[in-house]
């Protein structure tokens, strides 16, 4: 493995010509980044309320596809309202997987909801529809109402939450059949995959509502922010809502629900509209180096994770998938301690203390991967023409 892991060093010491750490994504600000933000100073609008935040919405509604935008504080804020809006109340279930970053349950569990944990494809590392088939045809049933229960003890399973795993779509055509088939809301976890096609079509987009993410760590950043893509009536909703529910008024403060404060503020948008300039352009950078690291692991006994067929993927994070635990941990302490960063994948969520005791079906696939995949740096590299 030593020399293995040595071959990768110097390959990623060599693509990004540094001897310092190398992290494992930094952002990139190459364009009018510090033009627009300096606006939003000089016009003072640097909280809720500015013109950036409305073209910051418009623009990644234009990108996606999507009929509407609506920017949170947050991906999780958004994922949050996102569930919301599908009718996720508290009581309820949320099927969702269980190799995900911790957000996704975290804003099921905001909703007073359980998740419910369902197994991932080897190969898109997201949701499984075949395992969702099994799990909901063992254990629920469509009710007079058109409501989706349990059989155990009646509970309703409101909504599904796949996640777009480092940026490569689930398989959506078949979460959706088995979605409608079993009356669920699809409810798309798309923090990671802005830029990645299913199809032709833009992740987020195919549900009842999609949630974006531009933390630091994102293809794109706002610094923290999120977005949530639906069609008209909800996206006004989840504005309201995301406003503290506050009625237009010249003056009076008129709140007609609880609400949050989860708008995203007008200086991180501004930030925002400059990183989405250049999102093709990074797009294409990464995808240059994913196929940089898919030749060096070719005849490799690591397999390097590539884009499900008939898709575009932003190759947010790169990963590769070891032979056994021995291998991964030998890798992530090698390169770890050269100054190269790598991570293993997230526990899985069903090994977290607060949600080890959900329902869940067979996780034999998560539990492979979990002891398996190791994240490769994958920053668009200093220099290089944004």
């Amino acid at each position: 493995m030593s020399k293995s892991a040595d071959m990768l060093i110097d390959f990623i010491r060599d693509y990004y010509k540094t001897s310092e750490v190398i992290p494992l994504h930094a952002p990139v600000f190459s364009g009018h980044e510090k033009d627009y933000v300096v606006d939003t100073l000089e016009s003072t609008f640097v909280s809720s309320v500015g013109a950036y935040v409305d073209r910051f919405e418009q623009d990644v509604a234009s990108y996606t596809g999507s009929p509407k935008a609506v920017a949170a504080v947050n991906g999780t804020a958004a994922l949050h309202i996102a569930l919301k809006l599908a009718g996720v109340a508290s009581g309820d279930l949320v099927i969702t997987q269980p190799l995900t970053f911790v957000a996704t349950c975290n804003a099921i569990a905001y909703c007073g909801a359980e998740p419910v944990f369902v197994d991932v494809d080897r190969d898109t590392l997201g949701l499984s529809p075949q395992a969702l088939e099994q799990w909901l045809s063992e254990n629920a049933f469509v009710d007079a109402e058109g409501l989706c229960r349990t059989r155990l003890d009646h509970k309703v399973i409101r909504a599904c939450v796949p996640m777009h795993t480092f940026g490569h779509p689930a398989e959506l055509d078949s979460l959706i059949r088995v979605t409608r088939e079993w009356s669920l809301a699809l409810v798309e976890d798309a923090a990671e995959s802005l830029g990645s096609f299913y199809k032709g079509q833009h992740t987020g987009t195919f549900g009842e509502i999609g949630a974006l993410s531009f933390n630091g760590n994102k293809i794109i950043t706002t610094g923290g922010g999120g977005m949530i893509l639906a069609d008209e009536p909800t996206a006004a909703r989840a504005k309201h809502l995301t406003t503290t529910a506050k009625k237009p008024h010249s003056y009076e403060y008129i709140h007609d629900e609880l609400g949050y404060n989860y708008r995203m503020p007008n200086l991180n948008a501004a930030l925002g509209c400059a990183q989405l300039e250049q999102l093709e352009k990074l797009i294409t950078i990464k995808r240059e180096l994913a196929s940089n690291y898919q030749s060096l692991f070719q005849n490799s006994s690591m397999q390097f994770i590539t884009e499900p067929a008939d898709c575009r993927s932003n190759y947010w994070l790169n990963g590769v998938i070891c032979e056994n635990k021995n291998q991964r941990d030998e890798l992530l302490n090698h390169t770890n301690c050269k100054g190269v960063m790598t991570r293993p994948i997230w526990a899985l969520m069903s090994h977290l203390p607060m949600y080890q005791n959900c329902r869940r079906g067979d996780l034999t696939n998560a539990e492979w991967l979990e002891e398996r995949v190791v994240n490769l740096p994958s920053s668009v590299k200093s220099g290089d023409s944004v």
